[in-house]
C-alpha cells in the first residue's frame, strides 16, 4: 500500500470561483488549449490536431472539466464512467503561488497574505538592495523589475557576464528571483546570493528566492539550465510529508518538491532536467518504493517553458507527451497502490501577461477499481486527507478524505 502524487504544474481547469478578483475570469488552462487544437491554432511543425490526450481522459480528465466549468472541452469527452476517481478542486489559500497550491495540495492551506514587489521600476526597496551588494559583494543589480525570466535574460544577459551584476527581478508570485551566467558568476555564488537574499527578504514575508542560473556565450544562446533552486520559507503547519516521514515512511520527492517544503520531510530526492527525464526519475522511484511510501513528484515543464511563455503549441505537446508515458506509471502500480494526478494553479497559455491563472484543478485518483466521481472539491487539502487515511497515518488539521 503506497501513494503517489503528481502534479502537473499550472494545468488547471477553469477559473476558480474568486478569479475575478484576481483578474482571471474566464481563464481555462485546459480548455483553451483543447479549443486552439482543435481550431488548427496550436499546430506547429511538432505536433498537429486535436488535442490527444487519451489516458487522462480514461482516468477523468474531461470528466473533472465538465465539473469545473459545465462543458467538456473538445476532443476529452472520452468514457462517462472513467477508469479512477475524478473531480475537481478550488483552492482555500490566497494568491495562485507555487508554494501555497503545493502546501494546500500536502494539507497546509495558507491562511495569510504573501507579500509582493509593487509593479513599479524599480520594484524592490532601496536599503534591500543595498544589504545585498554589501552581504554578498556585488557591485550593484540590474533588472529590479517584473519581468519574465527568459525574456529579461535575453535583454540584459550581455551586460550581466560583463558587469558581473547579479539579474533581480520578480513576478505576480510572492518571489525574488535571482538570475546569472553558470560560468561567468559561479552556481555556487549564485546559490550564496539567493540564500543571503533569503534572509533579507524574510521581514516582507516572500515566499520564495529562486536561482536561476543559465549558460550560453550570447543573447541568441542563453539557455536556463536545470541548477534552478528554490529558497522556501518552511510550511506554517505539518504536512502529509512531515506525518510520512515522522512515522518512519518511505519518502521521495521528485523534481522541486524539496525545495518547496524548505526541505521538510521530503525525504530522498531525485531531480531532472525537463518532464521527460521527471517520469524516468518517477518510474526508477516508483520501482524501490517501500510499502507504506509516499512519493511526491512537480512536473515543471507545462508551467515554465509553456504557460508562463504563453506558448500554446508547446503547452499541447508537453500534455500529449505526459500522457503518452502515463502507461508505464500505470503499469508500475501495484493493486492497493493510490495515484493522484493533479495541479497546484492554472498558467493559461491564451491568456494576456505572463503570470499564473487562478483556477480550479483536476483530481484524477487511480485505487484498485474505484471508478466514481468526487465532485468539486472545497479545498486542495482533500488530497493530503485521503491519502493520510490510504497510508494509516494521523489525520490532518484541514482536509476530508474522498
Amino acid at each position: 500500500m503506497r501513494a503517489l502524487i503528481l502534479v502537473m504544474d499550472s494545468v488547471g481547469i477553469g477559473m476558480a470561483r474568486d478569479a475575478e478578483l484576481y483578474g482571471d475570469h474566464g481563464a481555462d488552462t485546459v480548455g483553451h488549449i483543447a479549443e486552439a487544437c482543435a481550431r488548427g491554432t496550436a499546430d506547429n511543425d511538432a505536433r498537429k490536431g486535436p488535442l490527444a490526450i487519451p489516458n487522462l481522459v480514461g482516468l477523468g480528465l474531461g470528466q473533472a472539466c465538465r465539473l469545473a466549468t459545465g462543458r467538456v472541452p473538445p476532443e476529452l469527452g472520452g468514457p462517462v464512467h472513467p477508469r479512477a476517481m475524478f473531480g475537481c478542486a478550488s483552492e482555500l489559500s490566497k494568491g495562485k503561488d507555487t508554494s501555497s497550491g503545493h502546501w494546500e495540495i500536502a494539507g497546509v492551506p495558507v491562511p495569510f497574505d504573501w507579500g509582493y514587489f509593487p509593479r513599479t521600476r524599480p520594484c524592490f526597496p532601496e536599503d534591500l538592495v543595498e544589504r545585498l551588494c554589501e552581504e554578498t559583494g556585488v557591485i550593484g543589480i540590474i533588472g529590479n523589475c517584473h519581468a519574465s525570466g527568459t525574456e529579461i535574460i535575453h535583454e540584459l544577459g550581455e551586460r550581466h557576464m560583463q558587469t558581473g551584476e547579479p539579474i533581480c527581478y520578480t513576478s505576480a508570485d510572492s518571489v525574488f528571483q535571482i538570475a546569472a551566467h553558470e560560468q561567468t558568476f559561479g552556481l555556487e555564488r549564485l546559490y550564496h546570493t539567493c540564500a543571503v537574499a533569503r534572509r533579507l527578504v524574510d521581514p516582507l514575508n516572500i515566499g520564495r528566492v529562486i536561482a536561476r542560473p543559465f549558460i550560453g556565450s550570447a543573447a541568441a544562446q542563453f539557455k536556463r539550465t536545470a541548477h534552478r533552486r528554490d529558497f522556501s520559507v518552511p510550511p506554517p503547519e505539518r504536512t502529509i510529508l512531515d506525518l510520512a516521514a515522522d512515522d518512519g515512511r518511505d519518502v521521495v520527492s521528485i523534481g522541486k518538491i524539496d525545495d518547496i517544503f524548505a526541505h521538510r520531510g521530503t525525504g530522498r530526492n531525485k531531480r531532472g532536467d525537463g518532464n521527460d527525464a521527471l517520469f524516468d526519475c518517477t518510474l526508477e522511484a516508483i520501482n524501490d518504493l517501500k510499502d507504506g511510501g509516499l512519493l511526491f513528484a512537480n512536473f515543471i515543464d507545462f508551467d515554465t517553458l509553456y504557460g508562463h511563455r504563453r506558448d500554446v503549441a508547446g503547452y499541447a505537446a508537453a500534455l500529449e507527451q505526459f500522457d503518452r508515458r502515463l502507461p508505464e506509471l500505470l503499469l508500475r502500480l501495484k493493486a492497493n497502490d493510490l495515484l493522484i494526478i493533479t495541479a497546484d494553479h492554472g498558467c493559461d497559455p491564451t491568456w494576456s501577461g505572463t503570470d499564473h491563472t487562478r483556477e480550479q484543478v483536476p483530481i484524477l485518483a487511480r485505487a484498485n477499481d474505484r471508478t466514481w466521481s468526487i465532485g468539486k472539491r472545497g479545498g486542495f487539502s482533500d488530497i493530503a486527507a485521503t491519502i493520510a487515511r490510504h497510508l494509516g497515518l494521523a489525520p490532518l488539521a484541514h482536509g476530508t478524505a474522498f
